[in-house]
């Protein structure tokens, strides 16, 4: 093994080390090496380069999620010039119908809240407070337009401000969550103000998909799996990014870099579907979405990886029997639960 490799194996355990514990093991360099090892020899090392590279950028640790709230919590924009009373007197909602993740991040939260102003997220709320919504990442933004539209329709007053926080949220289903939102009061007849807040906001708007960050293919490759898959898709055929865009955030270290991460990640999630006889059209390499080639999303949490990353980051069980499909592919960042999902953003995430 060359020093190399043995250092970007080990700088990537060590970028994910947080990952699901406890609950997993701690991620070891022989953990990273077993993953990289199915994919061919001479794309491993440069593959392990970006996407050491790609991690740092969007891989938010407990830690770093703790740093971001704290840093809210004081942000005079969101709390103004008393933010220990501006977050004595909101409400937190814990109105999520599915998975695991707002009870998770609200005790995070609430861990910063106390430390910060020694405040129990529990006991705050007054009338005229803002209401808070707090969940780990926007995809989509169906759950999180989903759970808010209940809301509005039942317990939300007449008036108020509706801060919706998030780790990281994806451009588009910011804004399609946005217009929903609104017209979803307006329908209730309520006068209700909706603020999104991130720390990171990847950009993944067509409009914009020269300048986009997540995985968007500039073309497809020469490969006849993959050739066969993408002349099936009339609604939505492939739109390719030309290379070279400005992004906002340095997400890739250069443009190979980037399309060498994109067309790996493909190939291998194309192989990844074959081991099933009759996927389901929404498991797509890059990501389960409802078109493309997936949503192509490259931000995992220390709690888990969405299903809108690529197949081969999260894909697959080491403990499943030799005849089982999971049995095939080793994952990454393997995922809690493999139970058939049919809304991209309605994950146990």
């Amino acid at each position: 093994m060359t020093a190399k490799r043995a250092t970007l194996l080990a700088s990537i355990a060590a970028t994910i080390r947080d990952y699901r514990t406890p609950g997993l093991a701690q991620p070891t360099p022989k953990h990273v090496e077993r993953w990289i090892d199915q994919f061919d020899a001479q794309v491993q090392l440069p593959l392990l380069g970006e996407l050491d590279h790609v991690l740092k950028q969007t891989y938010f640790s407990r830690a770093a999620v703790r740093q971001f709230f704290e840093g809210l919590i004081g942000t005079k924009k969101l709390a103004g010039n008393e933010p220990c009373d501006y977050w004595r007197r909101s409400h937190f909602l814990s109105i999520q119908k599915n998975g695991r993740s707002q009870k998770e991040i609200l005790q995070l939260f609430g861990e910063a809240l106390k430390a910060k102003c020694g405040l129990d997220g529990a006991s705050c709320g007054t009338d005229g407070g803002d209401f808070l919504y707090l969940d780990d990442v926007l995809f989509t933004g169906s759950r999180i337009g989903g759970d808010l539209s209940s809301w509005i329709s039942t317990g939300a007053p007449a008036k108020a401000t509706v801060q919706i926080v998030t780790i990281a949220a994806h451009r588009f289903g910011e804004w399609k969550c946005h217009e929903r939102l609104k017209a979803e009061a307006a329908s209730a007849g309520k006068k209700l103000t909706f603020q999104f807040w991130a720390a990171l906001r990847i950009e993944n708007r067509k409009a914009y998909r020269d300048s986009s960050e997540v995985l968007w293919p500039t073309s497809i490759p020469n490969d006849p799996a993959v050739t066969a898959y993408m002349a099936k898709e009339k609604k939505f055929p492939f739109d390719p990014r030309q290379p070279g865009g400005k992004l906002e955030h340095p997400v890739y270290s250069s443009e190979n870099g980037r399309q060498l991460l994109e067309r790996e990640l493909l190939l291998a999630g194309m192989r990844i579907r074959s081991f099933s006889q009759n996927p389901k059209d929404i498991l797509r390499p890059l990501g389960f979405s409802p078109f493309g080639l997936g949503f192509g999303s490259t931000i995992v949490t220390y709690r888990n990886c969405p299903n809108n990353s690529p197949l081969a980051l999260w894909w697959g069980d080491p403990e499943a029997g030799d005849n089982h499909p999971f049995s095939k592919w080793y994952p990454l960042v393997p995922r809690k639960t493999y139970a058939q999902e049919i809304d991209p953003d309605v994950i146990d995430f």
